[in-house]
């Protein structure tokens, strides 16, 4: 049997699953692939502290609440930040002139041979074989 193959996300496409804006469908799409099984979607666990933050200043608290349970139950891999990828983020970040912020997805979708995708075209629109979302 073969692996289900990993997409990297960073924070910007997950914002979109709860905002209606420029590449909200293509965000909704990668949710609705990965929940019928055919990608595994994995994030930093800089996206989980960046999606929250987002959340709260966008809906309630009670409205933020259910949408991280939901997203607990679609099963996201979630990835920590720490040792070998604060490294490999901290060269990327000179490679990029992007922020340590940033610089931790593509890091990430490096490591693992991955695609990142994006929708923040500032941060990402040099990291080669990255589809940003909304262009």
């Amino acid at each position: 049997m073969n692996a289900v193959a990993q997409v990297v996300l960073d924070a910007s496409v997950g914002v979109k699953w709860f905002r209606d804006e420029p590449g909200s469908a293509e965000a909704l799409e990668l949710l609705r692939t990965h929940g019928r099984g055919e990608i595994q979607l994995v994030v930093p666990s800089i996206f989980v502290y960046e999606l929250v933050a987002v959340a709260t200043r966008t809906m309630s608290a009670a409205d933020a609440r259910v949408f991280w349970e939901r997203f607990l139950s679609w099963r996201i891999a979630v990835v920590e930040v720490g040792g070998a990828l604060v490294h490999e983020a901290l060269e990327l970040q000179d490679r990029l002139g992007c922020s340590f912020y940033d610089a931790v997805a593509p890091a990430l979708a490096e490591r693992l041979g991955a695609p990142l995708y994006s929708a923040d075209v500032r941060a990402h629109g040099l990291v080669p074989d990255a589809v940003v979302l909304g262009r």
